[in-house]
């Protein structure tokens, strides 16, 4: 697959957004692979949960609310709520402090189920994934959508990025750049096309030493209605 050079992407960046440090200072970097594992199993689950509750409605009614989710769902750790009776989970979906919709509320002890039954093998959900290569950050996404609830499309992605987590995301910046440059080519959700992106990704941090979310903030600014 050829792609774009990276250089030629970071100078059309650079002139969109009124040179290198206006641009430099608009990028947010990653944590490193030490600080992602030491990220506390309930913070995990507390971003899959917000982000699962951001979709398809306003983020901010959800940040506005979000107190509220900390204290019904015991600050998010696991064993107490993986120790909670199925009808509990009811009456917390009826609370009124929170978003009530029970099938989204649902998601908290399924996916804290992922988190414990993950833990038990790696010690730890952020030991498991800060040993997923760049090259294949895609598998991460994968899993999620596959062994949780609600995490597929672009909400388990979010959620890593939120925490720090070093992936690309498809904003529609990123995507409009990726289908006109042939990267991505029909369903973004399809294994191929995220494989083919994820390669794509993986040579631009090969030629740049950039991480994938500065290399995808770049991309983003590099397209689309957002001059300086």
């Amino acid at each position: 697959m050829t792609v774009e050079k990276f250089d030629s992407i970071y100078q059309r960046a650079v002139e969109r957004k009124g040179g290198v440090a206006s641009l430099e200072a608009l990028l947010h970097p990653a944590l490193s692979s030490a600080q992602v594992a030491n990220i506390p199993d309930d913070r995990w689950l507390a971003a899959f949960t917000m982000k699962v509750f951001q979709c398809g409605i306003q983020w901010k009614v959800v940040r506005d609310k979000w107190p509220n989710f900390e204290e019904l769902f015991f600050q998010f750790r696991i064993e107490p709520l993986l120790m909670q009776p199925d009808e509990a989970w009811e009456e917390k979906a009826a609370n009124p402090g929170i978003i009530r919709y029970l099938p989204k509320v649902m998601t908290i002890p399924a996916n804290a189920q992922m988190i414990f039954d993950i833990r038990l093998e790696h010690g730890s959900f952020g030991a498991w994934v800060a040993q997923f290569p760049k090259e294949r950050i895609v598998d991460l996404w994968l899993h999620l959508k596959n062994h949780g609830q609600r995490l597929g499309g672009n909400t388990g992605p979010y959620a890593l990025r939120q925490l720090g987590v070093d992936t690309f995301l498809f904003t529609q910046d990123v995507e409009a750049y990726l289908r006109a440059t042939k990267v991505l080519e029909g369903g973004k959700t399809s294994k191929r096309a995220l494989y083919a992106t994820n390669d794509a990704f993986a040579q631009w941090h090969a030629d740049s030493g950039r991480s994938l979310a500065e290399i995808s903030q770049i991309i983003a600014y590099s397209t689309g209605d957002n001059y300086a």
